[in-house]
């Protein structure tokens, strides 16, 4: 994927060039940490969270991200009336379904999502993305540990890179969206197409919120995709986000001295970030 680089500068000149306003149903763990990192990367950030505050701010916004951290029946419903006007309006909606898998709760309201919206990017680790396609994943707490047996016993699967790749590819093709599944590299497929995001740091496995924060920024990228007019669509923006916030973790890295310190440094680095860093920096091939 030799230009994949040159999408995600470009992607990252529309969004500080837009700046987009991005909707988040948040969780409360770590609402703090992505509103620093989408606002560090250019775009705007709002987490109206009541049920007619959500729907009206939905309406306005460039992008909706739906995050299952800290669900409760009331925040669901929230999600659902949010996500019906996003739908309604064509404007991307990136769900992150953390702890599917841990839960049959989590993993019953991520597939009722999956099922009533228009969800443009799904964003899980490989054991969330293996529930979702109904199969065991190993998940502890809201933290993948690899994907297991399906369910109905008919297939295994270990968390390698191989499976990551087959969890995105199957994901995408089943729902009719683009699935970033997250790992040491990350795996991001449509129906036709796997890329694999080699970008990032091994120290952000450690930091709690790290995936919502990446979530965050996919969606993002997917809403000043919408008027890039180089043809870049879901896929490719959500490759570029990954990109850049792996890029971002390996600057910030060679500043921190381990995850605590890295956090800052994160959106330091995010914030300081140039299209032409991303450009030479992008390590992403197609598989």
């Amino acid at each position: 994927m030799a230009h994949l680089g040159d999408h995600a500068a470009v992607l990252l000149a529309a969004v500080r060039e837009q700046r987009p306003l991005v909707h988040h149903l948040a969780n409360f763990v770590t609402m703090q940490a992505v509103a620093s990192a989408t606002r560090a990367v250019g775009a705007l950030p709002v987490m109206a969270m009541a049920g007619d505050d959500a729907e009206e701010v939905a309406a306005a916004a460039d992008a909706l991200v739906l995050n299952l951290g800290t669900p409760t029946p009331e925040r669901l419903e929230v999600m659902f009336a949010a996500g019906r006007v996003a739908t309604v309006r064509g404007i991307p909606i990136v769900l992150d379904p953390v702890g599917a898998g841990a839960t049959r709760y989590r993993t019953v309201a991520a597939g009722r999502l999956l099922d009533k919206l228009r969800v443009t990017v799904v964003r899980a680790n490989p054991g969330e993305a293996a529930a979702l396609l109904g199969r065991s994943g190993f998940v502890r707490g809201v933290e993948s540990v690899g994907a297991g047996e399906s369910v109905a016993g008919s297939a295994v699967e270990s968390a390698g890179a191989g499976d990551a790749a087959a969890l995105a590819s199957t994901l995408a093709r089943e729902r009719g969206c683009v699935a970033a599944v997250s790992g040491a590299c990350d795996h991001v497929a449509d129906a036709d197409r796997v890329l694999v995001v080699e970008n990032g740091h091994p120290w952000l496995a450690v930091i709690p919120g790290a995936g919502c924060m990446v979530t965050g920024v996919i969606g993002a990228f997917c809403a000043a995709a919408r008027s890039v007019a180089d043809g870049a669509g879901s896929l490719l923006a959500a490759a570029s986000a990954l990109v850049c916030f792996g890029v971002a973790a390996e600057i910030a890295a060679g500043h921190a001295r381990g995850p605590g310190t890295l956090a800052p440094a994160l959106l330091d680095a995010l914030y300081h970030l140039t299209p032409e860093q991303l450009r030479q920096a992008a390590r992403v091939r197609e598989i």
